[in-house]
């Protein structure tokens, strides 16, 4: 397929030279239909070239996000939650001291159902008492059961534990691989999997455990008659726990969970019933998201997409907890990245671009009488986000943070237009150049420090610069999510004409093939988590455990949009998680 160009005239004031690729143009004399007037406001102004992608519509229009509702409200759910919770709680007390294993287990189903937010302390006391008793000391990490160490090790680790590598040295032989007598222990060596995705650099152990159980894996489905149990390995293969979003987690793992001989009957209960609430505070964010965007007049701008449920899906991945205020905004933050995003990267021509950056770095809004009247709308609907942002944290918690928000969004507007010169110059970019400016212009990281205030308890300038400390999770969270976006979208964005991608940056500089290409990214995507890992754990102590999952969900969330194609970009990909999540509840509660 061609490049796909569109000679219209609806919001321009500008030429550019048209850059320096072969495209195919295809005239085209109304982006729009019904016409707006906000194109009418612009039509037979003079006549430029511009790139159109094609995006879909949404498929979510506004009168149907604002018909959402449910029945899973009111004083009956509230009452039957309740005494639900003590009832798992009575399990919690009853396993702590007999079975470490069970205990665990049910930790672990807890987290996976989405309940483990209700039992915070539990948990933790919990924890800490199999790590004195079971892990603290290496002396009886020989005789331990493969699924007590794994499974230990994994959610110990997930809660800030050092657990060492070492606990595995048994497990292995000296060629690398899991030894053959735990090969007949399936649910073992799924949980070894598993911990594997914990592992920081340098940890060869988990390394040749990741490759040997993720080889036999693939090797016992041929073999296993469960079907729960092949839905349990599928489902670990394509998205290994640590690398999905806990909500989408949940709204799989209850489908397998139902579906369990061990299953147990109230904690089912309880998983969809407040799985069908959550979704209730999902739906008033979601509507009060939806008409914040038609306010915007931006789902008017026909080259951008429009893809405010989506953007909304983002924020439930940074937070999903019910008790979280800040998915509203967070959701503004995600939509706007996507629109400015378009500008950059399909729309605007350089010498607009060039115009927006310098007003975007001057942050004068009477600048913008210079730009375009396409441009002038999309800043000032920015602009005004933004500043009533800060002015809500200015009138309640009494810190002006208006210069941390410019800070985010200068930088990215600044790593969008080096982008749009390479492009506009036909320069392909070594890939070490292509990292160190795509990190940022994946717009991970202004999410991130809207997400580091909204998490904050008490806001300052001096807890605003602690976020420092976090600079190198950041930095790798945000090229997990480049690098993935990268493998499941660079085709679609070389087909219209985009920028090379890491991919063909590679391709390029080493004269590697596609195939190679891939590997090699898929190679560093892992190397990163590491890296992630590593840094989360070196600075748990600093932040909020709200925040720091926060950062690794976006992560997370890189790999639930990107694999196997663009969640994001097309509509039709993410409609069956959109329905599941956010419209249809659960059904079958008594």
């Amino acid at each position: 397929m061609a490049s796909t160009w569109t000679l219209s005239s609806p919001f321009l004031f500008c030429t550019s030279s048209i850059p320096r690729r072969n495209i195919n143009f295809t005239y085209n004399k109304r982006l729009c239909s019904p016409r707006s007037k906000l194109a009418d406001a612009t039509t037979s102004m003079e006549t430029s070239i511009r790139r159109s992608a094609n995006y879909a519509p949404s498929l979510w229009s506004y009168d149907f996000v604002q018909s959402l509702s449910s029945n899973y409200t009111g004083e009956k759910c509230m009452t039957r939650s309740s005494t639900l919770k003590e009832v798992v709680r009575g399990m919690i007390r009853n396993e702590v001291g007999e079975n470490p294993l069970a205990l665990l287990n049910l930790v672990d189903d807890l987290q996976r159902l989405g309940l483990s937010y209700h039992f915070v302390d539990e948990i933790s006391n919990v924890l800490e008492i199999i790590y004195i008793n079971c892990y603290k000391s290496d002396k009886d990490w020989t005789k331990m059961d493969l699924n007590l160490k794994s499974l230990g090790f994994r959610l110990l680790r997930q809660h800030g534990y050092h657990i060492p590598q070492e606990i595995f040295k048994d497990v292995i032989d000296e060629n690398g691989n899991v030894k053959e007598h735990f090969y007949e222990d399936v649910v073992g060596m799924l949980n070894l999997y598993e911990a594997s995705y914990h592992s920081i650099e340098d940890e060869s152990i988990l390394d040749d455990a990741r490759i040997s159980t993720e080889k036999y894996l693939k090797e016992v489905t041929k073999n296993v008659t469960d079907e729960t149990m092949l839905s349990l390995i599928r489902h670990a293969l394509n998205f290994p726990l640590h690398w999905i979003p806990p909500r989408v987690e949940t709204m799989l793992f209850l489908q397998m969970y139902e579906r369990r001989s061990d299953m147990n009957p109230k904690v089912l209960e309880l998983a969809k019933l407040d799985f069908n609430m959550v979704q209730v505070v999902h739906q008033e964010d979601l509507r009060y998201a939806s008409s914040w965007w038609k306010e915007t007049c931006w789902e008017k701008f026909c080259f951008g997409r429009d893809r405010i449920v989506e953007n909304f899906m983002w924020s439930v991945a940074e937070n999903y907890l019910p008790h979280f205020k800040g998915r509203r905004d967070l959701t503004k933050v995600n939509a706007m990245i996507t629109t400015i995003d378009d500008v950059y990267d399909v729309y605007g021509t350089l010498q607009e671009l060039e115009q927006f950056t310098d007003v975007m770095n001057s942050w004068d809004v009477n600048a913008v009488k210079q730009l375009p009247h396409y441009m002038q709308i999309c800043f000032h609907a920015f602009y005004n986000t933004i500043n009533e942002m800060s002015y809500n944290v200015l009138t309640k918690e009494g810190a002006f943070i208006l210069p941390y928000f410019q800070k985010a969004w200068q930088d990215l507007s600044n790593s969008y237009i080096i982008e749009a010169r390479w492009f506009d110059s036909g320069y392909t970019p070594t890939f070490d150049e292509f990292l160190n400016n795509a990190y940022m212009s994946i717009g991970i990281a202004p999410i991130i420090k809207h997400a580091y205030l909204l998490t904050l308890t008490n806001v300052s300038e001096y807890e605003l610069n602690r976020i420092g400390i976090a600079e190198n999770m950041i930095r790798n969270a945000c090229l997990i999510v480049r690098l993935t976006n990268d493998m499941g979208t660079s085709s679609d964005e070389l087909e219209r004409g985009d920028v090379p991608k890491s991919i063909q940056c590679y391709m390029h500089e080493t004269g590697a093939s596609e195939v190679e290409a891939r590997r090699y990214i898929k190679t560093l995507i892992l190397d990163t988590w590491k890296k992630l890992n590593k840094e989360r754990r070196a600075i748990v102590s600093e932040f909020s455990h709200e925040f720091l999952d926060c950062v690794v969900n976006l992560a997370r969330m890189g790999h639930f949009m990107y694999t196997d194609g663009d969640k994001h970009g097309k509509p039709d990909m993410f409609k069956p998680y959109a329905l599941s999540l956010f419209v249809n509840p659960i059904e079958g509660l008594p």
